[in-house]
């Protein structure tokens, strides 16, 4: 019997534009967009960043995961000429690749700084945390082409911020500063351009402190009842908090609660 063999063994071999960085350590995992000026995201950059999400995912090692860029814009969007180049089936999967961070059990931070347009920002929105400051501006300029969001964004910001607003984004391709954004309920948190680093660095060691179980089962919880029934959503909490009833976590988080100690969880 031949050996089997699949596109994706090689796809992570030379990463196009990004790099990763893991440290083991902090249990946090960097994917860092590297293309400057303006981290421009080509396509196959999106195959490969869905594969470093799923590799990621895998990795006991991590367990948060902050999404962020190298220089003064976070992405200024994908490589226009590769939506020429194309073919339709390919470019229907977009959106799949786009959605990695939600799809991903884990807590995921996108850190955005300047410009964060078209899929660097329907990505950012895939993602769990927004920390944006000052510089920021989020756009969906796809109307300037001709064309529309591809990638989920202006799904995904419709149930963030409601159809009116997310029309004056798609259809004015306007730009949405920070301030505006965290006022919005699009951003976690607003800083100063130089503070973003400390502010992300911040949410992870918050993050890391809680059950890796207990934070995989609220994510999966929340996307899926998200659009559920709230007899449905209360259903399915039910479930979930059954299941964690049951966890070594869980019994930590009680027995360290009772001694006035640091609950030392391991995700079992």
């Amino acid at each position: 019997m031949s050996q089997l063999k699949h596109p994706a063994h090689d796809l992570l071999d030379n990463l196009d534009g990004f790099r990763v960085e893991i440290d083991a350590a902090r249990h946090r995992a960097d994917i860092v967009l590297d293309r400057a000026p303006f981290n421009i995201i080509s396509m196959p950059e999106r195959e490969q960043l869905r594969l470093v999400f799923e590799a990621l995912d895998a990795n006991d090692d991590v367990r948060v995961i902050v999404l962020r860029s190298e220089g003064e814009h976070f992405s200024s969007g994908g490589d226009i000429r590769g939506f020429l180049e194309a073919s339709p089936e390919h470019v229907s999967k977009l959106a799949w690749n786009i959605a990695s961070p939600e799809r991903c059990s884990k807590p995921v931070i996108a850190a955005n700084r300047g410009y964060c347009f078209g899929v660097g920002f329907e990505i950012s929105l895939a993602c769990d945390f927004r920390i944006v400051t000052t510089t920021t501006e989020y756009a969906l300029p796809e109307q300037k082409l001709g064309q529309i969001p591809g990638s989920g964004g202006s799904a995904r910001l419709q149930k963030m911020v409601g159809i009116g607003r997310t029309k004056d984004i798609v259809m004015r391709s306007r730009r949405i500063p920070g301030p505006q954004a965290y006022d919005w309920g699009l951003a976690l948190e607003c800083v100063e351009n130089d503070q973003l680093e400390s502010a992300t660095d911040k949410l992870v060691a918050e993050l890391v402190k809680f059950s890796p179980l207990a934070q995989r089962t609220a994510k999966k919880l929340l996307n899926d009842s998200e659009d559920a029934s709230l007899a449905a959503a209360i259903e399915l909490e039910g479930h979930c908090y059954s299941r964690l009833r049951s966890s070594e976590d869980f019994r930590e988080g009680v027995e360290a609660f009772h001694a006035k100690r640091k609950a030392n969880f391991t995700g079992k």
